[in-house]
């Protein structure tokens, strides 16, 4: 259970720096709900993962996995560049938390 509590934490905190960018880009107020909506959900849901998973593996994934799904929603939604050193990047990032759990 406790990875189901981990995927929401950090399914959570990419809507909610995806609602940073959308604040950004369109000065739309709204969207902050949506940040502020989006962290205390994912706050949350990572301390009750907290209760199963280990403290360094649970906030590896979480910061981890949350930065590689911000980083291709940027690329995605919002068309930032996709530089070489960023793939690189995300693929260090995986290979890090495949080995912490193993």
């Amino acid at each position: 259970m406790g990875l189901v509590y981990l995927a929401g934490a950090i399914v959570s905190e990419v809507f909610g720096s995806s609602m940073m960018k959308v604040t950004a880009v369109s000065n739309s107020k709204k969207a902050i709900i949506g940040i502020v909506a989006g962290y205390a959900l994912a706050f949350y849901m990572l301390s009750l993962a907290l209760l199963t998973l280990p403290l360094s593996f649970a906030y590896a994934a979480w910061s981890g996995v949350g930065t590689m799904l911000t980083a291709i929603i940027g690329f995605a939604i919002f068309k930032e560049e996709i530089r070489p050193a960023t793939v690189i990047g995300i693929i260090i990032l995986i290979i890090g938390l495949i080995l912490m759990r193993v």
